[in-house]
């Protein structure tokens, strides 16, 4: 297997089938299974001779060329399909002289390249989708198991009010779901055949075009789609785009728990492994460091997405460089991806949950986390501007003062006229104020276990 030469770091950044999906052997498999099943169904339909079949089929076999001389011949050549054919035809040879004549009959480079592409592309959307379906079942677990565990909101990097852990994980959970949906949708788009010639008419093959590319299309298991896209590069470019929605999100998680992990918060941790996060010079340190993963394949991914968008107004028919840009693009943003899904997967199912440092943190601010409880009851009593400007006042004082806000409130005649002493001890109390945060995570769990269903 030809491996990319940066090896150092693949393996923490990049999912390791993702790699070998778009290595050069899969690459160079990829373009051969074009020619192999273009033979075929232009010997299903007549235009070229049965006989030579098999021959060309069994030359279609990318261990048997060379990379490095490939490498060499795509400098001058310009693409990758040039060089390849010529070796094909000369492997083809070997066996039967007569079939080297009917090899790549009617077909284009970048129908070689582009169909050979989307094969890998099959295979790399097959990857991702177990990958976010095995991520999802994880999330929803974790959702469930965390569904009544307390915990400071934040906004604005600043304690807001309570919400659950299980809630933070629903609201995970909800992305990638959401993303599987558009997986889905966009596949029958994605996974089309490219067939059109040199310039997309097919012209080459008269009258038989069309039921050939019939038949590739069925060889290859592709759809047919309306017309060649040689320069109409929507497809690719959808599916770009969602690969950064995807990294976004899985980034979003990273964040989120890196953020948790700090020593001033503490609450989340990934789990603990022999020599994992540990810190040259100082023993004490746990870093996040697939959560890092995950936020710089979010870091790196716009860039190649914007690279892929740019890449779109191609000219007339065949482009020249805008082309050239996609090819070693997409296949890393494939890579990016699957290594921070890769360390989403690792994260998750073992996330350890600090629930009592959860509620030392909703603590901190000694009750003004709950000032919004206190202010709702109250207006229900003396008015919505009132009740607000008395409970601003006591929690000015309760900071002035550095005491609990609920002393404050026991204090002040004008709201313990209103709310008693439990009425107050309730509405200070984390539990007490989650809202809809478990019916949130049922809906966000009912929503990725009936996708499963589909």
């Amino acid at each position: 297997m030809n491996r990319s030469g940066n090896q150092l770091f693949d393996r923490y950044f990049t999912q390791a089938p993702m790699r070998d999906i778009f290595s050069d052997h899969g690459r160079v498999q990829g373009m051969l299974d074009f020619e192999a099943a273009l033979a075929r169904a232009e010997a299903a339909v007549g235009a070229v001779p049965t006989e030579v079949v098999d021959d060309i089929v069994a030359a279609c076999d990318a261990s048997l060329y060379d990379f490095d001389a490939l490498a060499v011949a795509i400098g001058n050549a310009g693409n990758s399909a040039i060089p390849l054919v010529k070796a094909l035809g000369k492997q083809i040879a070997t066996r039967n002289q007569a079939a080297e004549r009917y090899v790549h009959l009617g077909a284009t480079s970048q129908d070689v390249m582009d169909s050979g592409l989307v094969l890998q592309l099959r295979s790399a959307v097959s990857l991702l989708e177990q990958g976010l379906v095995n991520l999802g079942d994880a999330l929803a677990q974790q959702a469930q198991r965390h569904a009544g565990v307390p915990m400071p909101g934040r906004t604005w990097l600043q304690q807001a009010t309570p919400i659950t852990l299980g809630a933070k994980i629903a609201g995970w959970l909800g992305a990638v779901t959401r993303h599987r949906q558009r997986l889905r949708e966009l596949k029958p788009r994605l996974l089309s055949l490219q067939f059109g010639g040199a310039s997309g008419s097919l012209a080459a093959l008269g009258e038989m075009a069309f039921p050939i590319a019939e038949a590739l299309a069925r060889e290859l298991k592709l759809n047919l789609p309306d017309q060649p896209w040689h320069t109409q590069r929507d497809r690719l470019v959808e599916f770009a785009c969602l690969l950064g929605m995807i990294a976004g999100s899985l980034g979003k998680i990273g964040r989120d728990i890196s953020l948790l992990m700090q020593t001033e918060a503490g609450e989340v941790f990934e789990p603990a492994a022999a020599g994992k996060g540990g810190s040259s010079t100082m023993p004490h340190k746990r870093n996040p460091v697939g959560a890092a993963v995950m936020i710089g394949a979010a870091t790196r991914a716009p860039g190649l997405v914007a690279t892929l968008l740019g890449a779109m107004p191609q000219e007339h028919e065949r482009s020249l460089g805008l082309w050239h840009a996609e090819w070693e693009t997409l296949p890393e943003l494939c890579c990016v991806v699957s290594g921070s899904l890769q360390q989403a997967l690792a994260v998750i199912p073992g996330l350890e949950v600090d629930a009592q440092r959860m509620r030392q943190n909703l603590d901190l601010t000694r009750g003004l986390v709950l000032a919004e409880a206190v202010s709702i009851a109250l207006a229900q009593r003396v008015g919505r501007d009132t009740a607000h400007h008395l409970v601003e006042q006591c929690c000015r004082r309760a900071v002035e003062q550095g005491t609990h806000l609920r002393q404050v409130l026991g204090a002040e005649p004008a709201i313990t006229a209103q709310l008693s002493g439990q009425a107050l001890d309730n509405l200070l109390n984390p539990a007490h104020y989650l809202g809809q945060s478990k019916r949130w995570i049922k809906r966000a769990v009912a929503d990725h276990q009936a996708f499963n269903l589909r």
